[in-house]
This record gives structure tokens, C-alpha cells and sequence, in this order.
């Protein structure tokens, strides 16, 4: 089995120790595996390459944060992506909040599926359905360490969604999203809460809360658009055919398959399952930005 490990970055000022870890996850958890990792490194333009203690390291655009990282860095492998059985998608920040699904991460694990076609990782919820660009979903992967077939990124064309930040923000820190932003109310209101207050309501509260201002604006924008992206890859994924797939039920399912809908995965993972009363609501049928019929054909 070969993997390739794009690990996005900005810099070494935070999560100084990302690369090691990642590392020792691999040494423990895929003895014999091939892997290679590569560092996507926002901090360095565009164009730029080096090493560092061995590891290969891309320069990459800032403009879509860690997805316009993994676009950069799979273009500058070219058709060598091919090659790999996955490709792991990681972020420096990969170990913050919940992480105790990373050491299931095993050859065994993810050897066993490595011929289907999936997106394996921690799946996130809440307890309504979100709508975003006119799909409904309340349920997504968590973008900062995840596994995905190179075929599904072949199919996806970009990590980044592109999303328009016109057509979002209204530039006003008092109410930063536009009336007739394509993002529901409640969506607004957790990612707002997430980002500057007590949270979404679920007992956890983000790291690095800040005040919304119009200093802070600008952040406030990236930040939420990095949210919004990360929903928006889930869709995207689940459109083209490849299903979200959570470690944690993985690693605890008799027979995986074929895989489960996201309610049945998230309710009956043998740790820190979700409540039953959980809603997950499919994939609304208009889909305008995804090139519909596609399906994933893995050898």
C-alpha cells in the first residue's frame, strides 16, 4: 500500500511539531506501508521548493487557506498522485480538539478498503441540518486529517470550492454575512458563535475565539470560509460518488460492507457515538456545481 501524506501548513510559528508527529503516527500505526510526505507550506510563495529534515516541501497560495495548500501541492505531484492507494490530507493543526479517532488509523483499518471507494476520517454533526448553496447536510468530515482515493480528487477537480465571498459577507462586522448569503440562518449563526462566542451548543468551544471587529473582520472571513469549504467537500465528495466513511465505526463494524448511511455510522461508533435522536439529512437533489453522474470506479 502506498500513501501520500499533503500536510498544509503556514509556516512553523504554530504546531511547530507537526511534521514528527505525523510521522511517528505513520511509524506506529503503518510499519511497511510506502509513504511520502510532502509539506504544503502557505508561508512560502508559490513555485517555491525545498527540504526539510527530509521532507519536500511546496510553496502554496494563502488565498483558500489549507484547500488552496492541497490544490498547489497536487498539481506540483502531477500524475504521480495516481500512484497511491490513498492520499492523506492533514493539516498542522490536525491534532487540536477531538482526536482520539488519529491512532485508528492502522494499515489493517485502512488496508481492508483500500479497493472502494470512500473518504475516511472523524465525522462531524450537529443536531439540525445546515444548508449550504441549496444542499442540506448535517453531518460532514473533518478536514483536518482525513484519507481520500485519488480518483475522488480527480473527479472533484479542486479541493477548494471556489465559494464566492461577494456572495457571503456583506463586509459589516455588526452582521458579517449578507441577507441573501447561500448559507441558512442557523449555519450563520453557529459559525458566528463558533468563531467569536460560547460555541454551537454541543459543550465544546473553539481555541482560538476572538472578538468580531472591524480589525478582526478579515479573519473572521477566512476563517469562516475555511468552514464553509470544509462542509462544502463533504458534499462535494458524497456527489461524486464516494461516501464519508467514520474511522471510529470502522474500527468497530463486523462487516463494513457495503457502508452504512452517516446516521447509523455516527449512532453505533463504539466511542463517543452521537445521540440517537440525531437527524442527518441526505443530499438535496440540485446540485449545480458538481458535475452530476460521475461515480468513482476504483480497480
Amino acid at each position: 500500500m502506498q500513501i501520500l501524506t499533503l500536510l498544509a501548513r503556514h509556516g512553523t510559528a504554530k504546531y511547530a511539531d507537526a511534521v514528527p508527529s505525523v510521522q511517528q503516527l505513520f511509524a506506529r500505526g503503518f510499519a511497511g506501508v510506502g509513504h511520502r510526505l510532502i509539506i504544503a507550506d502557505n508561508a512560502q510563495p508559490p513555485g517555491h521548493r525545498s527540504e526539510e529534515a527530509g521532507v519536500e516541501v511546496f510553496g502554496a497560495s494563502n488565498e483558500g487557506w489549507e484547500f488552496t495548500a492541497w490544490d498547489d501541492a497536487i498539481a506540483a505531484v502531477g500524475g504521480a498522485l495516481d500512484g497511491y492507494d490513498w492520499v492523506n490530507l492533514a493539516t498542522s493543526a490536525y491534532r487540536q480538539l477531538y482526536n482520539r479517532y488519529l491512532d485508528l488509523f492502522t494499515t489493517a483499518l485502512v488496508g481492508g478498503v483500500r479497493h472502494r471507494s470512500a473518504v475516511l476520517g472523524h465525522i462531524d454533526y450537529t443536531a439540525e441540518p445546515y444548508l449550504l448553496d441549496g444542499t442540506a447536510c448535517s453531518a460532514w468530515m473533518r478536514s483536518s486529517f482525513l484519507f481520500v482515493r485519488p480518483a475522488a480528487l480527480r473527479l472533484l477537480g479542486r479541493v477548494d470550492a471556489r465559494l464566492d465571498r461577494r456572495a457571503i459577507f456583506s463586509g459589516n462586522p455588526a452582521a458579517p454575512f449578507r441577507d441573501d448569503a447561500p448559507v441558512s440562518p442557523s449555519y450563520r449563526h453557529n459559525i458566528t458563535s463558533w468563531l467569536t462566542g460560547a460555541g454551537t451548543g454541543q459543550g465544546v468551544e473553539w481555541h482560538s475565539r476572538f472578538q468580531l471587529s472591524p480589525e478582526t473582520l478579515g479573519f473572521f472571513e477566512a476563517k469562516a470560509l475555511a468552514i464553509l469549504n470544509e462542509q462544502s467537500l463533504s458534499n462535494r465528495l458524497r456527489a461524486v460518488g464516494c461516501p464519508l466513511v467514520d474511522i471510529t465505526w470502522l474500527s468497530g463494524a463486523a462487516s463494513p460492507a457495503p457502508f452504512p448511511d452517516l446516521r447509523e455510522q455516527i449512532t453505533r461508533r463504539p466511542v463517543d457515538a452521537a445521540p440517537g435522536t440525531i437527524r442527518i439529512e441526505a443530499l438535496s437533489p440540485v446540485l449545480p456545481k458538481v458535475r452530476q453522474g460521475w461515480r468513482i470506479q476504483v480497480p
